[in-house]
């Protein structure tokens, strides 16, 4: 396999993940895989869906606290994503053979901020559900300025936090049960592509996020 990022690069990435629980990576895809999902992502955009809070028989749809929507990434029928999908399990390989977190699968989705939709202040993983074990965000948002909202707040363990600004081409990582995090309000449409690296495989029932 070829690899997208060098090893040296990914490294220092998994240092930083390691000591601060976080990572930001800026220019993480190159313009022709940016294109390619980007082009992918809003023809999708008919068939997204309102998102909803919790799994299973606790999930429900509260606007108050969540107010995105999204498109659920299948690697069999979005198999046109080759080079995505080859970015990812380079991924979960850096996260195996240099972190130890025995990951064995993923669960990915496209999500569309509209205008005022927010995210409250949450972590990633589940009370009754907890095999995510790496929280990534990879922004599509061409044109992004200052004002146009929708960046992530990460909480620091001293209670302090601080703002990414939703860049395109800008990675985010993170340890699900370890960093609270929540996406300001957005001012115009807000893009991105979000999920998760998992202990268990993403077909172990149905997901809902």
């Amino acid at each position: 396999m070829n690899a997208y990022h060098g090893l040296e690069d990914w490294l220092s990435w998994m240092d930083d993940i390691s000591s601060k629980d976080y990572v930001i990576i800026d220019h993480f895809l190159r313009d022709e895989l940016y294109t390619e999902i980007k082009t992918f992502f809003l023809g999708k955009l008919p068939s997204f869906k309102e998102a909803g809070i919790g799994a299973h028989a606790d999930h429900q749809i509260d606007t108050k606290i969540r107010g995105d929507f999204t498109y659920w990434l299948d690697r069999n029928r979005d198999a046109q994503l080759t080079g995505y999908w080859s970015l990812l399990d380079e991924t979960m390989h850096i996260f195996n053979r240099y972190c130890y977190l025995s990951l064995s699968g993923y669960e990915f989705h496209l999500a569309h901020y509209p205008s005022g939709g927010h995210y409250d202040k949450h972590l990633d993983q589940f009370e009754n559900r907890n095999n995510r074990m790496i929280s990534m965000i990879i922004y599509l948002n061409d044109d992004w300025k200052q004002g146009d909202g929708g960046e992530l707040e990460i909480f620091e363990k001293d209670g302090s936090s601080f703002l990414v600004e939703p860049l395109a081409g800008r990675c985010v990582m993170f340890k699900s049960a370890e960093v609270p995090h929540a996406v300001l309000k957005a001012h115009k449409s807000r893009f991105s592509l979000t999920g998760w690296l998992l202990h268990q495989p993403s077909s172990v029932g149905k997901l809902f996020v």
